[in-house]
Formats: structure tokens, sequence, C-alpha cells
């Protein structure tokens, strides 16, 4: 219980006097609809069954005192007035108390929902090589759903249990022997229901499992559709998925059983415990008529709140495991949180503030503008760098290269060389087990990272495009650029002229994933996103891998233009694409071994470079 109190408490900090109000306006329709119980004693003794001093109720009498002195015959009309305007205030309360509590759940969902997007996309890039993203679906649409109901179902047993007490303490008025009665067999009963919530809990675990699996598989099998349809293996995961929602099916049957089963267990008892509070109060207790009636009324209407709270109970239950992944998940994003090193006062849970709806693209912030300049060189010594810390195999061993600055680098070695790996740390995405990364030799901090890949612009060899616009898709780099800065930056991407021939041109929606293009489209597209950044660090990771030999000759003579101008950083496997790198570095099984001109490689027959160039020739 100690996660969904945790949760309860951050509802506390979010909604703050608007919760309060909330649980007090509920407490004062909770008393008015007791009184309005009790108005109909004096209503029914006007109409002659009951007697008029058969049941004292103070609050009641208090209400009626005022139309003590009014004539016999508007007494009736009088008090059916009063209980008109009773109950039209109740319901008008219960009106405003459901809108602000709306308000307050939605402004909640979306608060932890900021709250956890947020976190993640300020842990680094390590926490993410470690996850499957599958599951940070999973956690912010069905686990945030199930805290949120979680948490507001806390807080409705909170409100039941005010009620109830509303409620006991007008029977107690009445008679205390039989309202201890019905609370000792209400006591048993929710002892004797124990083992339904921790059943509850066991079928949440299964939940939370079975739905994981189901986001990641589904994700995964969706991502290679393509292979899926053109390898005809459709049966095969129609077979997968329909034996995955049986399983989820029986879940979520099993959990409908379990609660069914003990709401009949509850009627059942209220059955058996009216008849015995009847039996008790006419043989034992001598209650009068009246006294006896407004007590069945009032337990009528509370023993529903207690058989609803024992349902309540199991939903929480239910949802204890969704906590524990939300939770869990905002402890590891606060630990993997970059610069937390120079920020160790920040909370483990609590990350960011509500801060209102996210719509795209975002504004630049004032830090995304401080950008860290190379005026001499990129370099690094001595890095060391393994995935896993219990691998005896290191990614990176001992690598020690300068890249200087307005000159282009090429990074060029197998699959597997540590290419990839050491432009991450380069750039301050990943850091090194041990070694340093120097900017114009200065230590490279947690802070600084952040400030130099402002200056990064980074295009990888498989294009991030998201589901919208051209236009959409290079403003998402830079919010503030001008139309005419848009089209710069696709001239040099030898852009310009597909995107004219498009229906809608900048406007034309390009699909899930930029699908709609060609592959070399897509790359084209990107490489003039991160032109329009204006960077000063230019990383292609294998950028024009899917471009055809013209656009590859053009968009390479656009980045000639560019020397002297920003430092480039090139990943290449295609070694004809490098002949103008200022320096070339030959890397291979995490280590570089060799370091030159292209010229002077190539012309080394023992080199690992000369054998690349003859693999290629092949």
């Amino acid at each position: 219980m100690s996660e969904i109190w945790l949760y309860v408490k951050k509802l506390h900090r979010f909604a703050g006097a608007r919760m309060y109000l909330n649980l007090t306006t509920m407490v004062v329709i909770s008393l008015m609809e007791g009184v309005g119980i009790f108005m109909l004693v004096p209503m029914l003794h006007l109409v002659g069954l009951f007697q008029s001093d058969a049941v004292s109720m103070p609050l009641v009498d208090w209400l009626l005192r005022p139309l003590d002195g009014l004539p016999t015959d508007w007494l009736l009309p009088a008090i059916l007035l009063l209980f008109v305007a009773l109950l039209t205030g109740q319901a008008w309360l219960q009106r405003f108390q459901t809108n602000m509590n709306m308000a307050i759940q939605q402004g909640y969902i979306r608060h932890l929902r900021m709250e956890i997007y947020e976190g993640l996309l300020q842990a680094n890039w390590s926490f993410f090589l470690r996850k499957r993203k599958s599951d940070f679906n999973h956690i912010m649409t069905n686990e945030l759903a199930r805290v949120t109901s979680g948490t507001y179902l806390t807080l409705r047993i909170t409100t039941t249990i005010l009620f109830t007490i509303v409620q006991l303490v007008f029977a107690f008025w009445l008679s205390w022997k039989l309202t201890a009665f019905v609370l000792l067999c209400g006591a048993a009963l929710a002892l004797y229901s124990k083992k339904f919530v921790r059943r509850s809990q066991q079928l949440g675990e299964r939940a939370t499992h079975l739905s994981e699996h189901y986001m990641a598989s589904v994700t995964d099998h969706f991502n290679g559709i393509k292979e899926i349809k053109s390898n005809r293996m459709e049966q095969q995961h129609v077979h997968w998925f329909r034996q995955l929602c049986m399983r989820m099916e029986r879940n979520f049957v099993q959990f409908a059983r379990l609660q069914s089963a003990s709401q009949f267990r509850y009627k059942i008892a209220s059955a058996v415990i009216i008849s015995l509070f009847v039996y008790l109060s006419v043989a034992f207790f001598k209650v009068g008529i009246e006294q006896l009636a407004v007590i069945i009324l009032i337990f009528s209407r509370l023993w529903p709140k207690l058989s609803g709270l024992q349902n309540h109970w199991e939903q929480i239950a239910q949802s204890i495991p969704a906590f524990r992944s939300l939770l869990q998940l905002q402890r590891e994003t606060a630990e993997a949180q970059e610069g937390r090193a120079e920020n160790a006062a920040s909370s483990p849970v609590d990350i960011a503030k509500p801060r209102g709806g996210v719509q795209r693209p975002v504004p630049a912030s004032p830090a995304e503008q401080d950008k860290l300049e190379i005026r001499e060189a990129l370099a690094c010594r001595h890095l060391r760098f393994r995935y896993d810390r219990n691998d005896a195999a290191y990614a990176l061993r001992n690598v020690s290269v300068s890249i200087p600055a307005n000159r282009m680098t090429a990074v060029v070695g197998k699959s597997g060389a540590g290419k990839s790996t050491f432009i991450d740390i380069l750039i301050g995405l990943m850091n090194p087990e041990s070694g340093e990364v120097l900017v114009d030799g200065v230590p490279l901090t947690a802070s600084m990272a952040l400030r130099l890949r402002n200056s990064v612009s980074y295009v990888s060899q498989d294009p991030f495009l998201f589901h919208g616009s051209i236009r959409e898709n290079l403003a998402i780099a830079a919010p503030q650029a001008s139309e005419e800065e848009m089209w710069e930056a696709l001239r040099f991407s030898v852009s310009d002229g597909f995107v004219r021939e498009l229906p809608q041109g900048l406007d034309t929606v390009i699909g899930d994933r930029g699908i709609r293009l060609s592959g070399g489209e897509r790359q084209r597209i990107v490489l003039a996103r991160a032109m329009l950044r204006k960077p000063s660090v230019l990383v292609l990771d294998e950028a024009t891998s899917a471009l055809d030999t013209e656009n590859e000759k053009k968009i390479q003579q656009a980045i000639e233009q560019l020397k002297g101008k920003m430092t480039i950083i090139v990943i290449a496997h295609r070694l004809s694409t490098i002949r103008n790198a200022d320096q070339v570095v030959v890397m291979d099984q995490g280590t570089v071994v060799q370091q030159g001109n292209y010229q002077a490689l190539a012309a080394d027959g023992a080199g690992v470079f000369q054998r690349l160039l003859a693999y290629q020739a092949q």
C-alpha cells in the first residue's frame, strides 16, 4: 500500500486545496442525504403513519423548529418544500463535485503523463539501451490508466468511509446497540474477504505481465510487417496472437469471477444480517416501529457502500503491480537523468512539475540555445567501455583520437568494430568506463555534454521521421526556422526538387516513419533537418547509404563545401565516399588500428584499411 499512498500524496501536491474541497463537498452531500432520509419521519407523522414523538433527531428537529408556528394545514406543504429544497441543494452540490472531481482527475492524469514523459526524455542514452521501447508504451498507456484508477479508487474509499461515518452517527442516535451489531457483522465479513484481496493482487501481477508481453510483441511484429507479408508468415502470427489474447481473456474473466463471488457472498450475508437485525430489534431490543423503519432505511443505503468498499479494495489490489511498475520506471529514469551527478539534490521520484500540454513543435528553451563551440579539437584519451559491466568483452579498448575542428574525419571499420559506440561517447551520449573526452583540452562534464549536443546534428542510417508533414518534421529541429530557411536546407540535401513535386509540397503528410517516401528521400529529409539546426558538428552515420550514386555525389559535393565551416564526422562503410576526408580513423574490435589520410592508408598494403578497400573492390 506504500506505493498507492505515494501517488495519493502526488495527487495532494497536484490538486492542493481543491482535493480537500472535493472531500468536504462529499461529506456535506452525505450529511444532506442523511437529513433527507430523516425528514421522511415528520412527513410520515403528518399523514398519520408515525407518532409525533416516536423518533427524535436533533439535526432534523433543529431544521423543522421554524415551522412550529405554522397552521397545521400548512405543515405538510412546508416540510415537502423544505425536502425538495434540500434534495435540490444536494443535487447541485453533487453536480459541482462531479465536475470538480473530473477536472482534478484529468489534470492528475496529464500531470503523471508529463512527469513520466519528461523523465524518460531526460534519461541518458545508456538507460534506453537497457530497455525495450514497448515497455515505455505499456507503462504510459495501460499501467498509467491502472495507477490513476487505483489512486481515485483510494480516494473513493476515503469518501465512502466518510459517508459511512456520517450515516453511522445518525444510526447511533437512534439505536447504538443495533448499530454496533451491524458493525460487528461488517467487520467479520471484511476479515473473511481478505483472501479475495490477495487473489486480486495475484491476478493483477499476471495482468501486468501479459499486458507487457502483448505490447512488446505487437510492436515487434508490426515493425517487421513487411517481412511478415513478404514471407507469408501471417498465419503463424495470427496463431500467436490468438493464444496471447486467450490468456489475457482468462485472466480478466478470473478477476470478474472473483469479484462476482465476493459480491455474491456479500448479498447473502446482507440478507442474513438484515433478518437477524429485524428479529433482534423486535424480540430483544424492543425498538419501536418508527425507529426500526428509519434504521432499516439507513442500513439499506449503507450496506451497498460496505459492499462497494470490498469491490474497490479488490480493484486496488489488482492495480498494485501497476503502481510498482510506474514507480520503478520513475526511479530508474531519475537515477539515469543526464547531469544527475551535478544535480544530486534531484528527487528520485518527483522528477517534474506539471507544465501543461505539449504541442509540436516546441519552442527551443534558453538551455537549448546554449551551445558549446569546438575551436581546436574534439578528442578522447584511453577510452574503455562495456555495455555490461559483467561482460569480459569490451566494446572499446584504449581508444585515443583527436578530431580537428572544422575538418572532416571519417571513422571506418567492419560491423561491430565499435564505430557507433565511439561516436556516442564522443558526443556525450554515454560515459566511458575509463578514460575521458576533451573539448579544446577541457574534460567533458555532464553539463558540458548537454551543451555539446546543442551544437551537434546527428544523422543516422535509419532515418527518424514521424507521421506528419515535411514542414512539421523539419520544424521539430528548429521551431523558429522560416520557410526560406527550410528550402535552403532542402536544397543542401538535394531534396527541394522532389518536395516541390509532392501534392502539397512542404505540407505533404509522409506517413508513419516517412513510409510514403523512398529510403533515399527519407535520408535527405533527415539531412535537411540536421542542417536546419545550423550545427557546428555534423555527424553522419551511414547517412547516404540509401542514396543513388547521382544524389550521393551531389550531397558529397555539398558536404565538401562545409569543410572549414563546421566539424564533420562521417561513419562510412562505402569507402569511396570518404576520399576527401582530412583524416580517416580505422577501427577493429574496439580499438583504433590505423589513423591518417585516405591516400596514405590506402597505400599501406598490410593495414586493415587496404583490406577493406580490397573487399569492396571485389
